[in-house]
């Protein structure tokens, strides 16, 4: 990441609780653990097609410590995207529709999509509105959120039911990071350390980080974001004239003279 990224201050604190006792390579910063370290928690798996999430190069990711204060418990909304490779997404959606990478969530506070080695990966639409990604087994990608509203956002985000702080399983209640009005988060990798993530990396199944370091690969394929608004702070009509500017949008432009 060439900018620093804002963590929640609880899930700092709480990190330094779990892992105080934790030796990675970048530092001792959350509960991923690399795959290496570990046999495969399943074993004699019968190999499943398609791909998962492994644990790929170390990369530098820096943090910036801030603090938030949810309006809520619960989310102000949550999506997901599916992936596999091509064989994979043709069976998983034989009527696909091919979309835009980016697309919104939480009610349009956020856009957000997935990228590969070079641009997003094809993003397509299959059955019940399904959003899917095609990838290749080797490479990497990296999940971005941008922040479109005008107040900052929490984003708890999830690789294969794994939270991508500190590689157990996901929860909601877990914290995330902190993306500043208008700006974007690149989430490249699970968190090691304060400067550095392992990347996120396509893989087979068994060679997954889940069934590494948890022998569970139930929910290998999913990629998942939720954001939780600020307390006390309406994302839309903090903007004084917002309310104004959308009561006067015109339906088509007005021609040249």
């Amino acid at each position: 990441m060439k900018h620093k990224i804002l963590l929640s201050l609880g899930a700092l604190l709480t990190a330094l609780l779990i892992n105080s006792c934790a030796s990675h390579a970048g530092g001792s910063y959350s509960g991923a653990t690399a795959s290496r370290d570990f046999a495969p928690a399943t074993k004699n798996l019968a190999e499943r097609p398609g791909l998962a999430t492994g644990w790929g190069d170390e990369k530098k990711s820096e943090l910036s410590q801030g603090t938030f204060v949810r309006a809520s418990s619960k989310p102000a909304g949550s999506d997901a995207v599916y992936y596999n490779d091509p064989t994979g997404i043709e069976a998983m959606a034989r009527n696909k529709e091919r979309v835009v990478p980016l697309q919104t969530a939480a009610g349009g506070v956020v856009e957000w999509g997935v990228k590969g080695d070079i641009g997003f990966l094809p993003t397509y639409k299959g059955d019940g509105n399904r959003r899917l990604v095609a990838g290749q087994k080797g490479s990497t990608y990296s999940i971005l959120v941008k922040n479109r509203c005008r107040s900052s956002l929490e984003i708890v985000a999830s690789v294969d039911g794994l939270s991508v702080q500190d590689g157990q399983p996901a929860s909601f209640s877990k914290r995330g990071y902190i993306v500043e009005a208008g700006k974007s988060l690149e989430i490249e990798g699970f968190r090691t350390s304060y400067s550095h993530v392992a990347a996120f990396k396509f893989a087979s199944v068994s060679n997954s980080y889940a069934n590494m370091r948890h022998g569970d690969t139930r929910n290998v394929g999913v990629i998942g974001i939720a954001v939780f608004t600020q307390k006390n702070v309406n994302p839309w009509t903090w903007m004084p004239d917002e309310v104004r500017r959308r009561e006067t949008a015109q339906p088509f432009a007005t021609p040249p003279r």
